[in-house]
């Protein structure tokens, strides 16, 4: 197993922009024909946390980029759109400060020091939680996990349901990520092949060079679903979580000092994934599904 400490591996590009249109657009025409996806509870149901009063509040400032789509990036009007873009105002809209928020996307190597120096008060744009970070900035707890999945070539007969099939068969991993040492770590029986690039991977399981691949289930689960897979591929299995390999999840970030502000957004992000909501804005972006 190889050790290591950093958050999940949200790559800036990990969707073209119109593979995700396209992907977006055929989960919609066919999320009628399919089960409503669930997103997993991250808060315990048993669990209350303390509403602060936030009156003295004059506002709250919101930064994100445009660059990371379907999470934060520029609809085809010019609008700032997402799912962080769309959670920020429940949060704001739970909390009932709306009047008081502000959405601001600026470069996404920018962030951290926008928020430093308080030109902004919190952070929602897919900031890997690290070591460095947590010793300059607070994080809230996480509303989102993006987890390990497989995909498999249609073509290709399996005897079996379950990883346990794919023990006989190649499959493909991105060389060097995060995804190859979790392969090896969860499933030694599995034949790995390695490829250097995504889309050299996603070409070859298409051509059949592999049976199937392991990688990030936010790549996977739109490119089955746009039509640069021509329907050759389905994930299969999983998913699979883990924080040693994958990290904390989804957060977002805050100066250490507001602490008051950090138990604010805490209790918005469990109401809003008790009440339904969370997941409403869930299947907005990933009709489906991830998990």
């Amino acid at each position: 197993m190889i050790e290591t400490k950093q958050a999940f591996p949200i790559l800036r590009a990990l969707l073209a922009f119109d593979l995700f249109l396209g992907a977006l657009f055929c989960g919609f025409a066919a999320s009628a024909q399919q089960a409503t996806p669930s997103l997993p509870l991250l808060f315990d149901a048993r669990e209350r946390l303390a509403r602060p009063d936030l009156s003295s509040l004059v506002r709250l400032r919101f930064l994100t980029s445009v660059d990371f789509p379907p999470f934060n990036f520029t609809d085809q009007n010019g609008k700032l759109s997402g799912f962080n873009v769309d959670l920020a105002r429940e949060i704001c809209s739970e909390l009932e400060i709306s009047d008081k928020c502000q959405i601001q996307a600026i470069p996404f190597a920018d962030l951290k020091d926008a928020l430093a120096a308080s030109q902004g008060d919190a952070v929602i744009a897919g900031l890997a939680v690290t070591p460095e970070l947590r010793r300059q900035f607070v994080f809230s707890r996480p509303y989102l996990m993006l987890p390990a999945r497989f995909v498999r070539n249609v073509a290709v007969p399996l005897d079996g349901k379950t990883a346990a099939a794919l023990s006989a068969h190649p499959v493909g991993v991105v060389r060097g990520t995060v995804h190859e040492a979790m392969l090896a770590a969860f499933f030694p029986a599995i034949k790995a092949q390695a490829f250097d690039t995504k889309e050299a991977l996603l070409a070859a399981l298409k051509e059949g060079k592999v049976d199937a691949a392991f990688a990030d289930a936010l790549q996977l689960s739109f490119w089955v679903s746009s039509p640069a897979s021509a329907k050759c591929c389905a994930l299969f299995d999983g998913p699979y979580l883990s924080e040693h390999f994958l990290g904390e999840g989804m957060t977002i970030m805050l100066r250490q000092k507001d602490s008051l502000l950090t138990a604010a957004i805490d209790h918005a992000l469990a109401t809003l994934s008790r009440n339904g909501r969370l997941q409403e804005i869930y299947l907005r972006y990933f009709p489906y599904g991830l998990y």
